[in-house]
């Protein structure tokens, strides 16, 4: 079959690598917010099939959401509100379109709650407020038909031992900020980075698995640690170092040495595991590398924290409404707060990279009680949440309520996969 290429689209040095980047330079403070819902048939609590699933999305009115297909197969819904998409295993989440302000963002979500639920009824199904599918491992989970998820399925396993667990069983919250200029966005990225793994911590949300306990607060982070290191690491150290020097050229010198997983044009697909740096000098297969091929390279690349032409906050285990909503108030009290960012900047100067290393592999464990350094982790998130609190009170739109649950945990040094504990207990 003959492939076709855009020339103007093609990739002749690395400055147009970070071009994606610069386009994503805005004034404004919008925020995005992507919830990942997992679906279980009411009777048996195990996962729901993909037909379930469009059954499910097929009920969502059709004069607003409009089917997303790969090739004759759906994977989704779009409309002027954002996107629906089927997950690997099934899983359902909105993507939002950016907003500015949290009460846009909370009453689009509750409204798609609200609908969800009552449509996966219909079905005989409901959605579970965790991050991990209770019962059914991912044995048992078929893969949805979408081309992207087949060729990661074949490539994942050579990286890492639970990839299959992270794709088919998981379900979490992710949280997208606007960035100024170049500056603005490295530093972002920077303190996301680190405070990742000390926030997370408190949205730990994923204690049972295959319908037992499983030792873990968050066995959805604790998957992550085993997928593929290459591309959900810590991105470099830099990040971590004080002052931190990176650059957006540093981002792309990082992601040209990930291994790519597939090269699409049009609807044809390649497997691949060469890197983007080889795939630019070399071409493949007597490919070019285009702009599109970049751009699906970046989004093949899962660090906790990613820079795309806006900074996406992945790590956080599926919540409850209220707890959802407290996830784009807190960042937001954050990222779009100098004063607060450079305070937080200013507790975390105490800490290193090795720190940081050792907290991401204890707190799927232990949650606030992991330790960051000497100290505890609910020390360190209180005190966190406290700037984020007094700087969302500062803008009058009493968005502070927002993190009010997130606090009633800090306070009482508990995390929501302890409720789910604590029922499993008293069964």
């Amino acid at each position: 079959m003959l492939l076709t290429s855009n020339s103007a689209d093609y990739i002749f040095n690395k400055n147009q690598l970070t071009e994606i980047f610069i386009s994503g330079f805005k004034q404004e403070e919008a925020i995005g917010v992507e919830s990942e819902k997992i679906l279980v048939y009411e009777n048996t609590n195990k996962a729901i099939e993909y037909s379930t699933a469009v059954q499910i999305l097929e009920n969502f009115d059709e004069n607003i959401w409009q089917k997303i297909y790969d090739n004759e197969n759906v994977i989704g819904l779009r409309s002027e509100d954002g996107v629906i998409s089927l997950e690997p295993g099934s899983q359902i989440e909105i993507s939002l379109k950016p907003y500015k302000r949290i009460d846009d963002i909370t009453e689009k979500l509750a409204l798609f709650y609200k609908e969800l639920s009552a449509y996966a009824g219909k079905f005989g199904a409901k959605v579970l407020d965790m991050g991990i599918q209770p019962v059914s491992s991912y044995e048992y989970i078929n893969i949805i038909p979408k081309k992207r998820y087949e060729f990661m399925t074949k490539y994942l396993p050579e990286k890492g031992l639970k990839p299959f667990i992270m794709m088919r069983e998981t379900a979490g919250i992710q949280a997208n900020f606007d960035y100024k200029n170049e500056e603005d966005a490295i530093k972002k990225l920077s303190l996301a980075m680190k405070l990742s793994p000390v926030i997370s911590s408190l949205y730990a949300n994923s204690p049972i698995r295959n319908g037992i306990l499983s030792g873990y607060k968050s066995f959805r982070a604790n998957s992550w640690l085993n997928v593929d290191e290459e591309r959900c690491g810590f991105i470099s150290k830099k990040l971590f170092e004080q002052p931190c020097d990176f650059s957006f050229e540093d981002y792309v010198e990082v992601l040209l040495d990930v291994p790519m997983i597939f090269i699409q044009k049009g609807n044809i697909y390649m497997q691949t595991s060469e890197t983007f740096r080889s795939f630019m000098q070399n071409g493949y297969k007597g490919l070019k590398a285009q702009i599109s091929d970049w751009e699906n390279h970046l989004s093949l690349y899962f660090p906790d924290v990613r820079l795309k032409s806006y900074i996406e906050i992945r790590n956080h285990d599926a919540q409850n409404a209220q707890m959802t909503f407290s996830v784009p108030a807190f960042w937001k009290g954050i990222m779009y707060n100098q004063d607060a960012m450079d305070e937080v900047n200013l507790i975390l100067s105490e800490y290193n990279y090795d720190d940081y290393m050792n907290l991401r592999k204890d707190s799927p464990v232990y949650a606030l009680k992991s330790k960051l350094g000497d100290t505890e982790i609910s020390d360190l998130v209180k005190e966190i949440f406290d700037i984020s609190y007094f700087s969302l009170k500062q803008n009058n739109l009493d968005e502070e309520k927002y993190i009010e649950p997130a606090m009633e945990y800090i306070k009482d040094k508990r995390v929501p996969a302890d409720d789910i504990i604590d029922k499993y207990n008293s069964l």
